[in-house]
């Protein structure tokens, strides 16, 4: 019995031994890797250090770049404004200066335009302003036939404003209305012999109360008319009870035509046939404020020269 207990006791000193060894190498291969490990993070953290302050530099690098960057691109906006500016008043100057130029030019064509035009025109004639016996309109042409009371005698017009007339009587036409002239230019002469003939016939007070003297004639500017119709014939007193007087009173005026002579004014009697050109402008102008041409300053109707055949 002693025996066997001594060799159970031989076997588990043994075996004792052992594992306390193998505990031993298990120990130090635990130990072993604990140190590597603490190693390797060390160095892993000084190479992450490293990085640190390698980004850290390339970031403050990065920094003063993009700082001199932006100074440099401030310095060019400020540079680009000062530009624009510059441009700007360039432009400013020159646009002021074309402008000038513009007026200059549109002056010299006023002035080339208004040179052109026979100052005459547009005066108050009637008992106002006087006409010699040698003037005579610069151009006269005659009137077509359809548009004229008789086919045997020619009237005549001025020519630059003949063709206002033919449009209005041609737009008239249009509409269905029959205007006819039976009285267009006259020249010094013929207003004297005719109203020599009222005088004879009338009388010189009631002569001038619808017939004016030599020179003071619209008619003898040869841009005034004087309408009848097919059915009034020679009897055109009657003229404003007719289609066509109340068609020239609403479209008149666009071909640059007025009534000279309307009711209550202070020169002649009521004439509804008696319609002068004096421009579409002037014409427009005065349909539009209701004013009448005689009742115009004449420095405001110069004005109108300058468009007198626009």
């Amino acid at each position: 019995m002693e025996k066997y207990k001594e060799i159970v006791h031989r076997v588990f000193t043994r075996h004792h031994i052992w594992i306390t060894f193998c505990l031993v190498c298990f120990a130090g291969i635990i130990a072993g890797v604990v140190v590597f490990g603490e190693y390797r993070l060390s160095v892993q953290k000084e190479q992450i250090n490293l990085q640190t302050e390698k980004l850290a530099s390339t970031t403050a690098l990065l920094t003063s770049s993009v700082k001199s960057l932006q100074e440099q691109i401030t310095g060019i906006v400020e540079q680009n404004n000062l530009l624009n500016s510059t441009v700007q008043d360039q432009i400013s100057q020159t646009s002021d200066l074309l402008d000038q130029v513009d007026q200059v030019n549109d002056t010299a064509v006023a002035l080339n335009k208004l040179s052109k035009v026979d100052t005459q025109l547009l005066q108050k004639y009637s008992k106002v302003f006087f006409l010699n016996e040698n003037y005579v309109p610069g151009g006269l042409k005659t009137i077509p036939s359809k548009y004229t009371y008789s086919d045997g005698k020619k009237y005549q017009f001025y020519d630059k404003v003949e063709p206002y007339l033919e449009k209005m009587f041609a737009a008239a036409a249009d509409d269905g209305i029959d205007l006819k002239v039976i009285s267009a230019y006259r020249s010094f002469d013929d207003q004297a012999a005719l109203k020599s003939t009222y005088t004879v016939i009338y009388g010189a007070g009631t002569a001038n109360s619808f017939s004016a003297d030599q020179g003071y004639s619209e008619h003898q500017l040869g841009t005034t008319i004087d309408i009848t119709t097919p059915e009034l014939k020679e009897n055109f007193e009657t003229f404003d009870t007719t289609t066509g007087y109340k068609w020239l009173k609403s479209n008149a005026h666009k071909y640059g035509f007025v009534i000279s002579y309307p009711k209550s004014n202070g020169y002649y009697v009521y004439e509804p046939w008696h319609w002068r050109f004096v421009g579409v402008d002037l014409a427009e102008r005065l349909h539009r404020d209701g004013d009448y041409f005689y009742d115009m300053d004449q420095r405001k109707i110069n004005n109108y020269l300058g468009v007198f055949f626009d």
